[in-house]
């Protein structure tokens, strides 16, 4: 049974990728079916993630009140309505309203299944359940390159990724007996999650590290997921159908970076495994912003992706270890919100820099937030070195 359960949660974080990758690849056809500027991808986006901030910060109450399955089952459904809706749209403000919901969402799911791997399977399990992310992230780029390269419109990609994120919700509904069965053998009942204000959380020793980490490991992952199609069309002369094609290959090195991590946690511990990542992440970046080929461009990303996927899953295992199972979700809650507060920002500014300044500004915008992240991840290490 608990085998069975950890599929499930794993098909259920495929399809908190899918929504993820979707919109940032799709977008350079959007704006130009819409005549739009290049810089407004940026309140879709920043609409999204406000909802999952939203979200991650009452999910301690939401998992204490419905309980991780049916709240899991729930949000998934909703995010399938709401791609529904793009695949069916035709205006921008339409596209924004929907967003609401995809936020929403998303920001249940992922604080609700990265607290309970966290706090009921191991830290191999923890980096396998974010490479099911990557698959995630992973498809919906490929399925619109497909589509792209057949000249067909892109709500057609979204129709197809639509199917998909239905048929995950019919399987994470049919799973929720399980859930139950679950939740009576566990020790640890999801009524005695505690629940913790920001200011609260703010003031346990280490906290606010974490907090650094989650934003910039997200500012580069999402800058990268959302802009990096137009990067290529804009700045390298690359086709939409050969830059949908990269993000895929993008997103095909961060979902390697979380199953490479998966089996070095059988040796490792999340510490040793995210300073790894993170010398890979640094070679990617200077060599993205010392380099004009399109080629070595594209390994560049796929280098990026394998430096900074291991981050987050690993990041997640240390919360219950370093604060206790009793903060755990909580904590991953304002976790989430801080990265995607990151989310919210971090492509927002980019799209507004990278209209001004041009496109070639991408590498060293990177290259900002990565400093910060070896700050953290040094600063972590000292204040936690005993573990």
């Amino acid at each position: 049974m608990v085998t069975i359960l950890l599929i499930v949660i794993y098909i259920a974080f495929i399809g908190l990728g899918i929504p993820d990758s979707l919109f940032g690849t799709a977008w350079p056809a959007i704006y130009a079916e819409y005549g739009l500027p290049i810089s407004l991808g940026g309140v879709i986006t920043t609409v999204t993630f406000i909802g999952t901030t939203v979200s991650s910060l009452l999910s301690a109450r939401l998992i204490r009140k419905f309980g991780t399955g049916r709240l899991t089952a729930g949000c998934t459904l909703l995010t399938a309505l709401a791609l529904l809706g793009f695949s069916l749209s035709h205006n921008f403000i339409i596209l924004i309203v929907l967003a609401v919901p995809l936020g929403l969402g998303a920001g249940s799911i992922d604080t609700a299944l990265n607290n309970y791997v966290a706090s009921h399977y191991n830290a191999s399990q923890m980096s396998f359940l974010h490479c099911f992310y990557g698959i995630g992230v992973t498809v919906s780029p490929f399925i619109l390159s497909i589509v792209f390269r057949n000249n067909a419109n892109w709500r057609r990609g979204y129709g197809i990724s639509t199917v998909i994120q239905f048929a995950i919700a019919a399987i994470v509904f049919f799973s929720l007996p399980l859930w139950k069965k679950a939740g009576e053998k566990n020790e640890s009942s999801e009524s005695d999650i505690k629940s913790l204000s920001v200011i609260e959380a703010s003031k346990i020793r280490g906290v606010k590290v974490m907090w650094l980490l989650f934003f910039c490991t997200c500012s580069i992952e999402l800058t990268v997921g959302v802009w990096s199609s137009t990067f290529l069309v804009e700045s390298r002369g690359a086709t939409e159908g050969l830059a949908a094609g990269t993000v895929t290959f993008y997103y095909l090195g961060m979902t390697l970076g979380r199953f490479l991590s998966g089996v070095l946690a059988r040796k490792l511990h999340s510490r040793t495994i995210i300073a790894i990542g993170s010398v890979f992440l640094g070679i990617a970046l200077l060599t993205l912003v010392i380099t004009n080929n399109s080629y070595v461009s594209v390994t560049a990303l796929f280098l990026i992706g394998l430096g900074n996927g291991p981050m987050f899953p690993n990041l997640n295992f240390l919360t219950p270890e370093q604060f206790g199972e009793e903060n755990s979700a909580a904590l991953i809650g304002t976790q989430m919100a801080v990265a995607n507060v990151a989310i919210v920002i971090t492509p927002l500014f980019f799209g507004f820099f990278g209209q001004v300044l041009g496109m070639n500004l991408f590498g060293y915008f990177l290259l900002f937030f990565y400093a910060f992240l070896v700050t953290g991840v040094v600063l972590n290490r000292r204040q936690f070195k005993k573990n």
